[in-house]
């Protein structure tokens, strides 16, 4: 008996699939051949534009991680950090498209560019914000739980509130070595200077680099308990 495949869904396309997944506005919004300077242009906004999508699906799952955080169930938040870490590895694994996008060709493609820059990523804002308000929240919880760090870090390892901590610690430590492999693109492309060159956007990538969401719990890793459970900072070598 043939199967019928008959759309069922409203919307513009010829099948379900084009419908649900928005294929002919999805496939539309990279500039036509006609539109472009260089035909790399097609590269580059293939990368961005998947780059934003995997951002957006990022700080949604960083914004049910508080959520559920904030109603009491950490070890429900804990997977959903291990989904957005696992979207900036995949962030981070497509910038290796760039290693065929030669410095000459992107200085061609560059009037189509105007003056955007990656600083005005909307995903990467998203990030940063649903990132600060889980560190407010998990910091909110610690206090309600009256929960000191050294304590977690040295409690039980199946604890959720520890397991989400070492979750959180591997969310900033991907945002970290993306922003690294971003910068490294960045200066072998030649779209910018060597940081410490004078105006350069690299500059600002590079103090990035540095930057962490969750500092208290970076620091808990170059501190040791003392004998009376007391954090004391290890001996200068």
């Amino acid at each position: 008996m043939k199967r019928d495949h008959a759309p069922v869904l409203t919307g513009d396309g010829a099948t379900d699939y084009a419908r649900y997944m928005r294929t002919e506005t999805l496939l539309d919004l990279q500039r036509r051949p006609e539109q472009m300077v260089h035909r790399d242009e097609l590269l580059f906004q293939v990368v961005h534009q998947s780059t934003e999508l995997w951002l957006k699906l990022a700080a949604a799952e960083l914004t049910e991680a508080t959520t559920r955080l904030t109603a009491g169930d950490p070890a429900a938040a804990e997977p959903l950090l291990a989904r957005a870490a696992l979207g900036i590895r995949l962030v981070t694994d497509q910038l290796e498209m760039f290693r065929y996008l030669s410095p000459v060709d992107f200085q061609a493609m560059q009037p189509a560019l105007g003056n955007g820059s990656g600083a005005e990523s909307p995903g990467w804002r998203r990030v940063q914000g649903a990132s600060r308000t889980l560190g407010r929240a998990f910091a909110d919880h610690l206090a309600e739980q009256q929960i000191d760090l050294p304590t977690l870090r040295d409690g039980n390892p199946t604890d959720p509130v520890r397991r989400l901590a070492e979750a959180m610690l591997e969310w900033d430590e991907r945002v970290a070595l993306w922003r690294v492999r971003h910068y490294q693109a960045a200066i072998r492309v030649g779209g910018h200077g060597a940081a410490g060159t004078e105006g350069s956007p690299a500059n600002v990538l590079v103090r990035l680099i540095e930057h962490r969401f969750f500092p208290e719990l970076w620091q808990l890793r170059v501190t040791t308990a003392g004998p009376a459970g007391d954090v004391t900072h290890p001996p200068a070598s």
